[in-house]
């Protein structure tokens, strides 16, 4: 999450695979109201991604959905049981948050496996941009629940300018919140 985006071409495509991963809350309703929620969304999901050794590529974080492109290549874990600890883990921190035991926070998930370059270069721009779709910021890496501006500082800027040039207008993701 902190760290540089790795210098030599990490292996995307290897069995376990790389992912995009969609969820949203019960109802679409905007249960991250505020920057703080937000802040408890990307930070339990960067403390699981560090416990399960993934490598999280781009995030995008908002009231009521959020966006990873995640490898699972460094560990034996599936991304459905990934999910189902995180979204454990947003319930009760939320719902402690909220003086709200017991109630269900998160709902849907898609997942779809990154298998040709193409593909996965034109989601990373899709979560890195997705603020500005969503009419947040004017500029990806003005908002502070993604990932841009992360990615802009520790990627050479080729591959920056690279994955910026990817349309993204062709790429099917859940995303009508």
């Amino acid at each position: 999450m902190r760290e540089s985006w790795p210098h030599a071409p990490p292996h995307h495509f290897t069995p376990r695979g790389t992912y995009i991963i969609t969820a949203a809350t019960l109802h679409r309703k905007r249960l991250f109201d505020s920057g703080a929620k937000l802040d408890l969304l990307r930070d339990t999901t960067f403390e699981l991604v560090k416990n399960y050794a993934l490598i999280l590529q781009a995030w995008a974080f908002f009231w009521n959905h959020y966006h990873l492109v995640i490898s699972f290549e460094n560990t034996t874990t599936t991304q459905h049981d990934f999910i189902r600890h995180l979204h454990r883990e947003l319930a009760t921190r939320l719902n402690r948050i909220d003086d709200t035991p017991g109630r269900r926070v998160m709902y849907e998930f898609w997942d779809s496996r990154l298998t040709f370059e193409k593909s996965w270069l034109a989601r990373l721009n899709y979560v890195h941009q997705n603020a500005v779709k969503h009419g947040l910021v004017p500029v990806a890496n003005q908002y502070s629940w993604c990932s841009a501006s992360w990615f802009e500082t520790n990627s050479r800027s080729g591959f920056v300018k690279s994955v910026y040039s990817f349309k993204t207008d062709r790429v099917n993701v859940p995303d009508d919140f």
